[in-house]
């Protein structure tokens, strides 16, 4: 059973785990700091049992108290809680369940694709269930910049290594503009630039620091994807690959 008045982090049950992890959960990039007050809003307890529990995070080292506001703030003692899993983090494993979830939603393929410095490979797969689909062995690699997946790649590259890349993939700025007409913030879109018959999408993946580290591909036949379609598979492959990047402790926007 859930209790809840309406804010984002209820608690769930009336174990006092359960109030820890809703309390720890309240805690956000952009709301890093966070009163009594702040926190009983958003989990739908009474601003005593909430007083009552902080403390006790404190003492583990979960979180900590700023000795003039006295709000609360999360603390270095979580990273020994996670450490381990950190340390052992694959992007695969972090990616696999996101992109059994995509391909069923959209029933078309999707793959993840890391960067190897002269093209996008191919590390993870889920294939269409549908007859006709798009599907491609894994370490299957991308060197064209016609790719949607090799564009995520390329433009978070600056400078000597954009230029130095652009050349290794035999192209140059006026020809990668042309080829990102239908790009957008989110995705970079393979329209029939590759192969006639085939769409491709593409949406990046980023760790927990910021940084770029693969892309997800959602591909399909052409002939089943209308402007409205590709519109509704470019929302799906920006979804999944947000969803990646939070598995990874990341946030979806890159580094400003």
């Amino acid at each position: 059973m859930v209790s809840t008045t309406g804010n984002e982090s209820p608690v769930r049950s009336g174990s006092p785990v359960a109030t820890a992890m809703a309390i720890l959960r309240c805690f956000t990039a952009q709301h890093p700091v966070l009163g009594v007050v702040d926190i009983a809003e958003q989990v739908g307890l009474h601003k005593s049992s909430v007083s009552r529990m902080l403390p006790t995070l404190e003492s583990e080292g979960l979180v900590e108290r700023d000795p003039y506001s006295q709000k609360y703030r999360l603390s270095l003692g979580l990273l020994q809680v996670a450490g381990s899993l950190l340390s052992d983090l694959d992007i695969r494993r972090a990616a696999a369940p996101v992109l059994a979830e995509v391909t069923e939603a959209t029933e078309e393929t999707s793959s993840l694709l890391l960067w190897d410095g002269d093209g996008a490979a191919t590390v993870e797969q889920v294939p269409s269930r549908r007859a006709v689909k798009h599907a491609v062995e894994l370490g299957t690699r991308y060197q064209t910049p016609a790719s949607s997946s090799v564009r995520i790649f390329l433009r978070e590259l600056s400078g000597e290594a954009r230029a130095a890349a652009l050349e290794r993939l035999g192209t140059d700025e006026e020809a990668l503009a042309a080829l990102s007409r239908d790009d957008d913030e989110r995705c970079a879109v393979n329209d029939g630039l590759t192969v006639p018959d085939e769409v491709g999408v593409a949406a990046a993946v980023r760790d927990h620091r910021g940084d770029l580290v693969g892309a997800l591909l959602i591909a399909a036949p052409r002939y089943r994807v209308d402007r409205e379609r590709l519109a509704e598979l470019c929302e799906a492959c920006a979804e999944a690959a947000a969803g990646i990047t939070a598995r990874l402790g990341g946030s979806a926007a890159p580094p400003a």
